[in-house]
């Protein structure tokens, strides 16, 4: 016996984005940065992350105008990669995911961290205007901090959703209390992951119809 459920995905979609709409209030948001906080509550299903989210005012634009450049997107991890729609890629963008890096590990030995910051700093030289999408790691975010602070290129938009009960708080907290210069959105708190990170990256890269 069949079960009773909805198998539409274009409605399963047009429902579950008019649910945030309904619950979530996106009034206090720039109008460019709804699509976004749209997509991110859709990802995680808490339409609170609506009101949660912090970013700089050029976020939205800065991200968009970075990759309809060509701008390469550098991603913590597969998981960040593996979510965003590549076919929507306004240049063929190149998507980086840095713990890919042959040195990633290497570094991480050596220096006695993780191999996502290994992996940030491996990058160091491809950062100069890209998009930069943490889902994963704070310790990526913690380090890629420290890269810019040490004269490194800066990038033009940074997606921090780093997740977990340590060193995600202070990570964001950082990234909010000194931005260095560098446009940002992040959701503040351990609460993050990879969907979200992804889904923040695909907004940039959505039309119309995920406005709210």
């Amino acid at each position: 016996m069949a079960l009773d459920y909805l198998r539409d995905p274009a409605e399963i979609y047009r429902r579950s984005f008019a649910t945030i709409r309904a619950e979530a209030g996106f009034d206090a948001l720039p109008e460019g940065l709804r699509p976004l906080a749209l997509r991110v509550a859709h990802a995680c299903g808490m339409t609170d992350v609506v009101g949660a989210l912090r970013a700089s005012p050029d976020a939205a634009d800065s991200g968009r105008h970075a990759l309809e450049a060509g701008a390469a997107l550098l991603c913590d991890s597969r998981m960040v990669a593996g979510g965003v729609q590549r076919a929507k890629l306004p240049r063929s963008n190149p998507v980086i995911v840095t713990t890919d890096a042959e040195s990633a590990a290497t570094r991480a030995r050596r220096e006695g961290t993780t191999r996502a910051a290994g992996g940030i700093a491996a990058f160091r030289d491809s950062l100069a205007g890209a998009v930069v999408a943490i889902g994963n790691a704070p310790t990526a975010l913690f380090r890629l901090l420290e890269e810019i602070d040490s004269g490194a290129p800066r990038p033009a938009l940074i997606l921090a959703f780093p997740v977990g009960f340590v060193g995600a708080v202070e990570a964001k907290d950082e990234l909010l209390r000194d931005s260095r210069g560098v446009a940002y959105v992040t959701l503040p708190g351990r609460r993050g992951g990879s969907a979200m990170a992804a889904a923040a990256v695909n907004a940039l890269l959505g039309n119309d119809e995920d406005s709210p």
